[in-house]
């Protein structure tokens, strides 16, 4: 029943902006950490960036300084705002939730990805 659903993707020009959005519905247990990874072909899977429940933050190095994510631990939301957008940034942007409770084990949930596409 519980859902990671990411939108927000899109083609956009080189040095652009553009802000993915990522929510949980149904009952996920307790969210530990929600994050924003990428997928490239012929490229491992990136850490972009990710936000733990007490507001800890940890951005990909080829990211900071450009991609800012915002949590919401009530709404159970994590957005991320991506500026001076490059060719490189080309991927599929995964959204990421880590979460336990009293009857499951710590688990991931992965939402199916929002493609983001930049052009030069």
């Amino acid at each position: 029943q519980a859902q990671v659903v990411e939108s927000g993707g899109g083609l956009v020009q080189a040095g652009g902006s553009l802000n993915l959005s990522c929510s949980v519905s149904g009952n996920i247990g307790t969210i530990s950490v929600m994050g924003w990874y990428r997928e490239a072909p012929g490229k491992q899977r990136e850490l972009v960036a990710s936000r733990r429940s007490d507001g800890d933050i940890v951005y990909g190095n080829s990211v900071k300084g450009r991609f800012t994510i915002l949590g919401d631990n009530a709404q159970k939301m994590v957005d991320l705002e991506m500026n001076s957008l490059k060719f490189e940034d080309t991927a599929l942007y995964r959204c990421n939730v880590r979460s336990s409770s009293r009857w499951h084990p710590v688990r991931d949930y992965w939402g199916h990805g929002t493609q983001v596409t930049v052009s030069s």
